[in-house]
């Protein structure tokens, strides 16, 4: 089976990117890609049809597994399940998504954002700058066009800043 929607390079409106820590001396944020809910449910609607999956979601002690339930052409089954655990900012449906979205990776969504290399964004904040932003769109979209990137990534601010005349 050709699971060519759901495995398909996702764009950077499916990838949010989140902090994963702060380096020891406070210069750098490390971030990583994850996809979205709504990707996961968008592409297992072209993939699938609006009625050929469906999701069961089920709590756990600290969190949630989730089960996708997808219908082949040929009318086979295929289940996949996976888990997360509650999270720091709204437990319940963060668990729920993040599950969700685990469990679209043992599908193939997703699942090439574990090849991204490691991003540090050069800031004192800890939050994703606004200038960072536009830099980590164009390297998902270097990625998706088959660029060469390096490993380990450091985006620092003049990189954004445009070049002079």
């Amino acid at each position: 089976m050709d699971l060519n929607v759901l495995t398909a390079p996702l764009t950077t409106h499916e990838i949010e990117w989140r902090v994963q820590s702060q380096t020891k001396d406070g210069q750098k944020i490390i971030v990583v890609p994850y996809i979205t809910n709504r990707c996961v449910m968008q592409r297992f609607d072209d993939q699938f049809g609006w009625a050929g999956w469906q999701n069961e979601i089920r709590e756990i002690e600290g969190g949630f597994l989730c089960t996708i339930t997808a219908v082949l052409p040929g009318g086979e089954i295929v289940r996949k399940t996976d888990g997360a655990s509650r999270t720091g900012i709204e437990p319940i449906k963060g668990g729920i998504s993040d599950a969700m979205k685990r469990c679209a990776v043992q599908f193939g969504l997703g699942r090439a954002l574990y090849d991204f290399p490691k991003v540090f964004i050069e800031t004192t904040d800890k939050y994703i700058p606004n200038w960072a932003t536009p830099l980590l769109d164009k390297m998902v979209d270097k990625i998706n066009a088959g660029g060469v990137v390096r490993d380990v990534v450091v985006l620092k601010p003049e990189h954004a800043k445009p070049a002079k005349a």
